[in-house]
Protein backbone atom coordinates (compact mmCIF):
# COMPACT_ATOMS: atom_id res chain seq x y z
CA UNK A 1 0.00 0.00 0.00
CA UNK A 2 2.53 2.63 -1.22
CA UNK A 3 0.48 4.71 -2.31
CA UNK A 4 -2.03 5.02 0.27
CA UNK A 5 -3.86 8.61 0.87
CA UNK A 6 -3.05 9.63 -2.84
CA UNK A 7 -5.74 10.37 -5.57
CA UNK A 8 -4.56 9.34 -9.39
CA UNK A 9 -5.88 10.52 -12.50
CA UNK A 10 -4.99 8.02 -15.73
CA UNK A 11 -5.64 9.36 -19.14
CA UNK A 12 -6.40 6.31 -21.56
CA UNK A 13 -7.34 3.78 -19.88
CA UNK A 14 -10.81 3.36 -21.95
CA UNK A 15 -9.75 0.25 -24.13
CA UNK A 16 -10.14 -3.41 -22.41
CA UNK A 17 -6.73 -4.02 -20.93
CA UNK A 18 -4.31 -1.49 -22.21
CA UNK A 19 -1.79 0.04 -20.34
CA UNK A 20 -3.91 2.79 -19.21
CA UNK A 21 -5.78 0.69 -17.42
CA UNK A 22 -3.13 -1.91 -16.21
CA UNK A 23 -1.08 1.41 -14.75
CA UNK A 24 -4.90 2.07 -13.31
CA UNK A 25 -5.53 -1.27 -11.43
CA UNK A 26 -1.55 -1.61 -9.98
CA UNK A 27 -2.68 2.53 -8.90
CA UNK A 28 -5.36 1.23 -7.32
CA UNK A 29 -3.48 -2.16 -5.66
CA UNK A 30 -1.58 0.27 -3.79
CA UNK A 31 -4.24 2.09 -2.08
CA UNK A 32 -4.32 5.21 -4.35
CA UNK A 33 -8.03 6.15 -5.50
CA UNK A 34 -7.90 6.22 -8.84
CA UNK A 35 -10.26 8.26 -11.59
CA UNK A 36 -9.78 6.77 -14.98
CA UNK A 37 -10.17 9.01 -18.02
CA UNK A 38 -10.65 8.21 -22.07
CA UNK A 39 -13.14 8.66 -25.06
CA UNK A 40 -15.19 5.47 -24.15
CA UNK A 41 -17.52 5.16 -20.99
CA UNK A 42 -18.10 0.94 -21.02
CA UNK A 43 -14.74 0.30 -20.52
CA UNK A 44 -13.85 3.46 -18.31
CA UNK A 45 -17.09 2.31 -16.42
CA UNK A 46 -15.96 -1.39 -15.93
CA UNK A 47 -12.52 -0.87 -14.75
CA UNK A 48 -14.02 1.60 -12.54
CA UNK A 49 -15.74 -0.90 -10.71
CA UNK A 50 -13.22 -3.17 -10.83
CA UNK A 51 -10.49 -0.71 -8.93
CA UNK A 52 -13.54 0.89 -6.52
CA UNK A 53 -12.39 3.96 -8.66
CA UNK A 54 -14.34 6.45 -10.30
CA UNK A 55 -14.26 7.70 -14.41
CA UNK A 56 -15.13 10.16 -16.48
CA UNK A 57 -15.03 10.20 -20.46
CA UNK A 58 -12.89 12.69 -21.80
CA UNK A 59 -11.30 13.31 -25.22
CA UNK A 60 -7.57 14.68 -24.45
CA UNK A 61 -7.40 16.95 -27.87
CA UNK A 62 -9.92 19.31 -26.19
CA UNK A 63 -8.79 21.33 -23.34
CA UNK A 64 -12.34 22.12 -22.17
CA UNK A 65 -12.94 18.49 -21.44
CA UNK A 66 -9.54 18.03 -20.08
CA UNK A 67 -10.34 20.98 -17.56
CA UNK A 68 -13.39 19.03 -16.73
CA UNK A 69 -11.96 15.61 -16.05
CA UNK A 70 -9.64 17.41 -13.13
CA UNK A 71 -12.07 19.23 -11.46
CA UNK A 72 -14.08 16.16 -11.41
CA UNK A 73 -11.73 13.97 -9.42
CA UNK A 74 -11.00 17.18 -7.19
CA UNK A 75 -14.22 17.48 -6.53
CA UNK A 76 -14.98 13.50 -6.29
CA UNK A 77 -11.73 13.17 -3.99
CA UNK A 78 -10.28 16.77 -3.00
CA UNK A 79 -7.30 16.90 -4.26
CA UNK A 80 -4.95 15.02 -7.11
CA UNK A 81 -1.16 13.74 -6.63
CA UNK A 82 -0.43 11.75 -9.52
CA UNK A 83 -1.48 12.34 -12.71
CA UNK A 84 -0.63 9.75 -16.07
CA UNK A 85 -0.84 10.35 -19.10
CA UNK A 86 -0.94 6.65 -21.24
CA UNK A 87 -2.72 8.21 -24.56
CA UNK A 88 -0.91 7.77 -27.65
CA UNK A 89 -1.69 6.76 -31.55
CA UNK A 90 0.89 4.31 -32.85
CA UNK A 91 1.02 5.78 -36.67
CA UNK A 92 2.90 3.94 -39.11
CA UNK A 93 3.63 5.48 -42.20
CA UNK A 94 6.71 6.26 -44.45
CA UNK A 95 7.34 10.04 -43.73
CA UNK A 96 6.68 11.06 -47.14
CA UNK A 97 3.24 9.45 -47.14
CA UNK A 98 2.40 10.99 -43.56
CA UNK A 99 -0.32 13.59 -44.36
CA UNK A 100 -1.21 16.74 -43.23
CA UNK A 101 -4.66 15.57 -41.89
CA UNK A 102 -2.01 12.57 -40.35
CA UNK A 103 0.24 15.40 -38.60
CA UNK A 104 -3.20 17.21 -37.39
CA UNK A 105 -4.13 14.25 -35.50
CA UNK A 106 -0.98 13.20 -33.91
CA UNK A 107 -0.04 16.46 -33.09
CA UNK A 108 -3.42 17.02 -31.15
CA UNK A 109 -3.19 13.21 -29.49
CA UNK A 110 0.66 13.39 -28.53
CA UNK A 111 1.58 17.05 -28.35
CA UNK A 112 -0.98 19.44 -27.27
CA UNK A 113 -3.35 16.85 -25.80
CA UNK A 114 -0.22 16.26 -23.17
CA UNK A 115 0.20 19.85 -22.92
CA UNK A 116 -3.37 20.18 -21.81
CA UNK A 117 -3.04 17.40 -19.69
CA UNK A 118 -0.51 18.88 -17.78
CA UNK A 119 -1.47 22.28 -17.75
CA UNK A 120 -4.41 21.19 -15.89
CA UNK A 121 -2.22 19.26 -13.37
CA UNK A 122 -0.41 22.40 -12.56
CA UNK A 123 -3.51 24.17 -11.90
CA UNK A 124 -4.95 21.91 -9.06
CA UNK A 125 -1.56 20.42 -7.84
CA UNK A 126 -0.58 22.38 -4.65
CA UNK A 127 2.52 21.72 -3.13
CA UNK A 128 3.96 18.51 -4.52
CA UNK A 129 2.39 15.94 -6.57
CA UNK A 130 3.50 13.89 -9.68
CA UNK A 131 3.33 14.07 -13.28
CA UNK A 132 3.92 11.13 -15.80
CA UNK A 133 4.01 10.96 -19.23
CA UNK A 134 4.22 7.16 -20.93
CA UNK A 135 6.71 7.85 -24.26
CA UNK A 136 8.58 5.69 -26.41
CA UNK A 137 12.06 4.31 -26.61
CA UNK A 138 11.31 5.74 -30.47
CA UNK A 139 11.37 9.02 -29.27
CA UNK A 140 15.57 8.37 -28.56
CA UNK A 141 16.71 5.56 -30.99
CA UNK A 142 14.98 4.88 -34.68
CA UNK A 143 12.28 2.60 -35.82
CA UNK A 144 11.13 3.42 -39.55
CA UNK A 145 8.04 4.74 -40.67
CA UNK A 146 7.40 6.35 -37.46
CA UNK A 147 8.56 9.44 -37.99
CA UNK A 148 5.56 11.52 -36.64
CA UNK A 149 5.05 9.55 -33.67
CA UNK A 150 8.20 9.59 -33.02
CA UNK A 151 9.01 13.41 -33.02
CA UNK A 152 5.56 14.35 -31.02
CA UNK A 153 6.83 12.16 -28.38
CA UNK A 154 10.06 13.44 -28.08
CA UNK A 155 8.84 16.96 -28.07
CA UNK A 156 6.56 16.48 -24.99
CA UNK A 157 9.40 14.42 -23.48
CA UNK A 158 11.61 17.70 -23.46
CA UNK A 159 8.44 19.70 -22.22
CA UNK A 160 8.35 17.14 -19.07
CA UNK A 161 12.01 18.81 -18.82
CA UNK A 162 10.84 22.08 -18.72
CA UNK A 163 7.68 21.70 -16.35
CA UNK A 164 10.45 19.71 -13.65
CA UNK A 165 12.53 22.65 -13.62
CA UNK A 166 10.05 25.05 -13.42
CA UNK A 167 7.82 23.72 -10.74
CA UNK A 168 10.07 22.09 -8.55
CA UNK A 169 9.90 24.88 -6.35
CA UNK A 170 6.56 23.43 -5.81
CA UNK A 171 7.74 19.87 -4.80
CA UNK A 172 5.81 18.65 -8.42
CA UNK A 173 7.99 16.26 -10.06
CA UNK A 174 7.72 15.54 -14.40
CA UNK A 175 8.93 12.59 -15.53
CA UNK A 176 8.24 10.24 -18.32
CA UNK A 177 8.61 6.60 -19.13
CA UNK A 178 9.67 4.77 -22.17
CA UNK A 179 8.42 1.16 -23.33
CA UNK A 180 9.86 -0.46 -25.74
CA UNK A 181 7.70 -2.71 -28.10
CA UNK A 182 4.79 -3.95 -26.23
CA UNK A 183 1.91 -6.29 -26.27
CA UNK A 184 -1.33 -3.48 -26.09
CA UNK A 185 -4.25 -2.54 -28.00
CA UNK A 186 -2.41 0.13 -29.73
CA UNK A 187 0.29 -2.26 -31.17
CA UNK A 188 -2.53 -4.17 -33.25
CA UNK A 189 -1.56 -6.99 -34.71
CA UNK A 190 2.05 -6.46 -34.87
CA UNK A 191 2.26 -9.41 -32.21
CA UNK A 192 0.80 -12.30 -34.52
CA UNK A 193 4.04 -12.00 -36.65
CA UNK A 194 5.90 -13.70 -34.31
CA UNK A 195 9.31 -13.49 -36.70
CA UNK A 196 8.46 -10.04 -36.24
CA UNK A 197 8.03 -9.84 -32.50
CA UNK A 198 11.44 -12.09 -32.27
CA UNK A 199 13.92 -10.07 -34.05
CA UNK A 200 12.36 -7.46 -32.27
CA UNK A 201 13.09 -9.63 -28.79
CA UNK A 202 16.95 -10.02 -29.72
CA UNK A 203 17.76 -6.70 -29.63
CA UNK A 204 16.45 -6.84 -25.61
CA UNK A 205 20.06 -7.28 -23.14
CA UNK A 206 17.24 -8.74 -20.69
CA UNK A 207 16.13 -11.49 -23.06
CA UNK A 208 12.34 -10.35 -23.45
CA UNK A 209 10.01 -7.70 -24.73
CA UNK A 210 8.68 -5.36 -21.72
CA UNK A 211 5.06 -5.83 -20.60
CA UNK A 212 2.59 -3.54 -19.03
CA UNK A 213 3.02 -4.64 -16.04
CA UNK A 214 6.84 -3.38 -16.24
CA UNK A 215 5.40 0.22 -16.82
CA UNK A 216 2.66 0.07 -14.33
CA UNK A 217 5.65 -0.66 -11.55
CA UNK A 218 7.64 2.37 -12.88
CA UNK A 219 4.84 4.11 -12.31
CA UNK A 220 3.98 3.17 -8.59
CA UNK A 221 7.74 4.34 -8.03
CA UNK A 222 7.51 7.46 -9.74
CA UNK A 223 4.08 8.32 -7.45
CA UNK A 224 5.67 7.17 -4.36
CA UNK A 225 7.12 9.60 -1.80
CA UNK A 226 10.26 7.61 -2.05
CA UNK A 227 10.77 8.85 -5.63
CA UNK A 228 13.25 11.94 -5.69
CA UNK A 229 13.72 12.40 -9.11
CA UNK A 230 12.32 14.67 -11.37
CA UNK A 231 12.76 15.88 -15.48
CA UNK A 232 14.29 12.23 -16.16
CA UNK A 233 13.17 9.86 -19.06
CA UNK A 234 13.20 5.97 -17.09
CA UNK A 235 13.62 3.45 -20.21
CA UNK A 236 11.68 0.39 -18.64
CA UNK A 237 12.64 -1.37 -21.71
CA UNK A 238 15.16 -3.94 -20.75
CA UNK A 239 18.00 -1.90 -22.22
CA UNK A 240 16.40 -1.84 -25.60
CA UNK A 241 17.89 1.62 -25.93
CA UNK A 242 21.67 0.07 -25.27
CA UNK A 243 21.44 -1.38 -29.09
CA UNK A 244 18.52 -0.38 -31.66
CA UNK A 245 15.28 -1.18 -33.03
CA UNK A 246 15.76 -3.81 -35.90
CA UNK A 247 16.14 -2.36 -39.81
CA UNK A 248 13.16 -3.29 -41.65
CA UNK A 249 15.72 -4.00 -44.83
CA UNK A 250 17.24 -6.98 -42.66
CA UNK A 251 13.57 -8.32 -41.82
CA UNK A 252 13.15 -9.30 -45.67
CA UNK A 253 10.00 -11.06 -46.70
CA UNK A 254 8.16 -10.79 -42.91
CA UNK A 255 8.66 -7.49 -42.57
CA UNK A 256 6.77 -6.39 -46.48
CA UNK A 257 4.55 -8.87 -44.96
CA UNK A 258 3.82 -7.10 -41.62
CA UNK A 259 3.86 -4.00 -43.26
CA UNK A 260 1.47 -4.43 -45.77
CA UNK A 261 -0.55 -5.99 -43.16
CA UNK A 262 -0.51 -3.55 -40.60
CA UNK A 263 -0.77 -0.55 -43.02
CA UNK A 264 -4.13 -2.48 -44.66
Amino acid sequence: MRLEGKVALVAGAAGADNMGQKIAERLAKEGCKVVVTGRHEEPLRAIADRIDGSYVQMDITDKAQVEAAVDFAVRSYGKLDVAVNATGWGLMKPTHETSEADLDKILAIQFKGPFFFIQAMLRVMGQGGSIIQISSATATIMLENHAAYMGTKAGIDHVIRTVANEYGVRGIRANSISPGLTETPMAGDTFSFKELVDAFAKEYPLGRLGTREDIAAAVVWLASDECFMTGQNLQVNGGLTLRRNPILSELGEVAARATAHLSS
